[in-house]
């Protein structure tokens, strides 16, 4: 379901800025088997800085290519150039390590937040990727104002969306569906969808 949020500053978090639109990323909290919370605490717990290592030269160029081009792609949205390049490094990360798209993810951050990181919603999600706070308690340290660090928002989103598809077996549109807390209904799925496209480098489909 399609939400009206808040933004609030990064110079204090508890001032409200003008309205705009955000996603509510309303994940529902639901019962957590022990060895799924138990996964999932451990998927989060790393918080060393990304540091992505090839073991071919053609891999490496391959991801210069794709952060040059996604940095041009990002300027109008994130100006500062070491902001930029530091946030699509650990998209790129992130992403890998869950095992999504990066163009996936960049396209999610869109709907959710418009790739702004103090976004928070009327639902209470927060960050890039509109992050319920409940998930800080359940399988985080349990401060959810973490949740607006750049990495672990990244993070937390990642593992959360990877949660989602394994439990919907596979099927993104569900998944999507589920971290919205709209499963089932097309207009956020397809949202993503279209924002993927924007994203994916030439000759990808």
């Amino acid at each position: 379901m399609r939400r009206r949020g808040l933004l609030i500053s990064a110079a204090a978090l508890t001032a409200l800025s003008p309205l705009r639109d955000a996603q509510a990323g309303a994940q529902v909290e639901e019962p957590l088997a022990d060895a799924v919370r138990s996964a999932l605490s451990s998927a989060v717990a790393n918080s060393a800085p990304p540091k992505p290592r090839f073991n071919q030269v053609e891999e490496r160029l391959a991801y210069l290519r794709w952060l040059g081009e996604m940095s041009e792609r990002l300027k109008k949205r994130l100006s500062e150039a070491q902001t930029r390049i530091e946030f699509l490094e650990t998209v790129w990360y992130e992403s890998r390590r869950a095992g999504l798209e990066p163009s996936l993810v960049l396209g999610l951050i869109q709907v959710e937040s418009g790739f702004r990181k103090y976004a928070i919603s009327v639902a209470g999600a927060r960050g890039y990727m509109q992050v319920m706070p409940f998930w800080a308690r359940v399988i985080g340290d349990g401060n959810a104002s973490h949740l607006f660090h750049m990495q672990t928002n990244l993070r937390f989103g990642c593992v959360i969306l990877r949660h989602y598809l394994d439990r919907e077996k596979g099927d993104l549109f569900l998944a999507l569906g589920r971290y919205n807390g709209s499963r089932g209904k097309a207009e956020y799925p397809n949202l993503v969808f279209g924002a993927r496209k924007r994203w994916l480098m030439p000759g990808e489909a």
